[in-house]
């Protein structure tokens, strides 16, 4: 997505963590205004001697290994300004979401400042996704490149593997930090920067640029002597941030903790949680296409509680600059061949159904790769885009039928998994063939119950037309 200060909504969930053992990294891509057509695509690994990436969007040429690894990813239907990839899993299970839009402070720009010829958002997947075997190989590839070209944005990226979750965060033009996720938590990352104590020297956990210590000393950047606090030093806690950015982190540890009071504006939650209970994938899908629900912030006024002015207080997690939500899933119970899912909603996420995608394929959906820029129901992100303008002003009217509508496909897709995973334990040989049809099954399931909830909401949307005149109604 182009980089603004606006964008997304990330959630990680170690493997401790997890109901079943999966490490988890999800996210929704929001973009900078309600239309920005993505579509799901699957890379083969391709051979690629003497091969350059060279951005549209900065003029950065970065050389490529001679190798690529198959991958998947959500990039946007019209390329014209870069590919933002966005979001993918690669043949040897790691996955990738980048990017988290964040910010670095003013001081510290004034002494690295952010770069118009480097590595940004619309580059990064591409760059590292295709490229490592381990999530912490794809934090140590992507600093590296950061150190070398710079970048023009402040941002989160994520990676994932079966055991290991890492989160890197820029700060400044050259700048970064990576952590490792403890297994037994989840983290909840909003637009801003969110990393706290960092341990340079623990580099089985934490990972820095090479110069970031001297930086920071060099220009008296630490306000706290004695500890390095990522987010202290390199991010903001403004007015902006307590409206916009940690009512959503006050939402998500309000979910998974429901035992810890706080303030949705506090600037002081911390980065890292231990769930009351285990989360599962359908308690993840919850929180990203969450409005704040059950609360007097809900913008859809659910709950009579909330004044007008408290309804748009805070920015919610779904709204209408949803584009795609990826929740990355790398399972431990089944065998590795078949143990990476990438659930797939796009559209405005309080109405779309996640559609589980095994990653070791050879294609996609046509209708999830064949996004236009214009408006067409026949491609799933223009479905959902069309559903949510009908649904939106007749909120409460349809409430039922949507939900019975994501129930229905929620409960297909655990059908769906349950009977491929089965089926696919009996294999010996490659599996990627078989995976990538039972996909296709899968995807147009639920896209044919998407159609039938089309239909039902324009049958009914039409009686509920306020200028529906009968002769002597009115006598």
């Amino acid at each position: 997505m182009k980089n603004t200060s606006s964008d997304c909504t990330e959630i990680l969930v170690g493997k401790a963590a997890s109901m079943d053992g999966s490490t988890i990294v999800a996210r929704n891509e929001d973009g900078y205004a309600p239309i920005n057509p993505i579509k799901f695509v699957a890379h083969e690994a391709k051979d690629q001697k003497d091969a350059f990436y060279v951005s549209i969007t900065t003029g950065v040429k970065v050389p490529l290994p001679d190798h690529a690894y198959r991958y998947t990813a959500t990039p946007q239907a019209d390329q014209s300004d870069g590919q933002y990839e966005e979001a993918g899993i690669n043949e040897y299970n790691v996955g990738m979401s980048s990017t988290e839009t964040t910010a670095t402070n003013a001081r510290v720009l004034g002494y690295d400042p952010l770069v118009h010829d480097g590595v940004d958002e619309e580059a990064m997947l591409t760059l590292v996704l295709p490229y490592v075997k381990s999530a912490k190989e794809g934090a140590i590839r992507l600093g590296a490149l950061l150190e070398k070209y710079g970048t023009g944005e402040c941002n989160s990226i994520a990676f994932n593997d079966k055991d290991e979750i890492w989160l890197l965060e820029t700060a400044g033009g050259h700048h970064w930090a990576a952590m490792r996720l403890p297994e037994d938590t989840y983290a909840i990352v909003p637009n801003q920067t969110v990393m706290q104590e960092v341990d340079v020297n623990d580099t089985d956990n934490f990972l820095v640029a090479t110069d970031l210590v001297e930086f920071v000393e060099k220009h008296h950047l630490n306000p706290q002597p004695g500890h390095f606090n990522f987010r202290e030093i390199f991010g903001t806690q403004s007015e902006a941030d307590a409206y916009y950015n940690t009512p959503r982190t006050w939402y998500g540890q309000k979910l998974f903790n429901p035992e810890i009071e706080q303030e949705p504006t506090s600037q002081d939650m911390p980065l890292l949680r231990k769930p009351a209970k285990k989360i599962a994938i359908e308690d993840v899908q919850y929180f990203l296409s969450s409005h704040y629900n059950g609360t007097k912030y809900d913008p859809f006024g659910t709950f009579a509680s909330g004044t007008e002015k408290e309804q748009i207080q805070f920015r919610s997690i779904a709204m209408d600059r949803n584009q795609a939500s990826s929740i990355l899933q790398i399972r431990n119970d089944v065998d590795e061949n078949h143990a990476a899912v990438q659930w797939l909603a796009l559209g405005f996420f309080a109405y779309s159904p996640y559609v589980p995608f095994y990653t070791n394929i050879t294609d996609t959906p046509e209708d999830y790769k064949n996004t236009t820029n214009d408006v067409d129901v026949d491609n799933v992100y223009w479905l959902e885009k069309t559903l949510s303008v009908m649904i939106e002003p007749h909120y409460h009217e349809y409430s039922d039928m949507i939900h019975a509508y994501l129930d229905g496909c929620q409960s297909y897709a655990r059908q769906r998994l349950e009977v491929t995973d089965k089926v696919i334990d009996g294999f010996n040989d490659d599996v990627s063939e078989f995976l990538t049809e039972s996909n296709l099954k899968t995807a147009a399931e639920v896209s044919k119950r998407t159609h039938q909830l089309f239909n039902e909401i324009v049958k009914k949307g039409l009686m509920l037309s306020k200028t529906t005149w009968e002769k002597g109604q009115n006598l």
